[in-house]
């Protein structure tokens, strides 16, 4: 093999090893995400659940001005 072909075949794999990584890296962010939208839907549920309890009304009249 000539030097030529060697230096494009090690560049060739270092592309390969850095795309491989990019792609692992925004795979487990497309993970978190997911896990962070799933924790946000719980939270709102639970949040429904205790509310859901409260007398028609309430909150209606509430002054929030400073």
């Amino acid at each position: 093999m000539d030097p030529a072909s060697l230096a494009t075949a090690m560049v060739g794999a270092q592309m390969s090893q850095v795309q491989t990584a990019i792609a692992a890296k925004m795979m487990r962010m497309n993970a978190n995400s997911a896990a962070s939208v799933v924790q946000l839907i719980d939270a709102a549920q639970k949040t429904m659940q205790s509310l859901a309890n409260v007398a028609i009304g309430v909150g209606q009249n509430v002054n929030i001005t400073a």
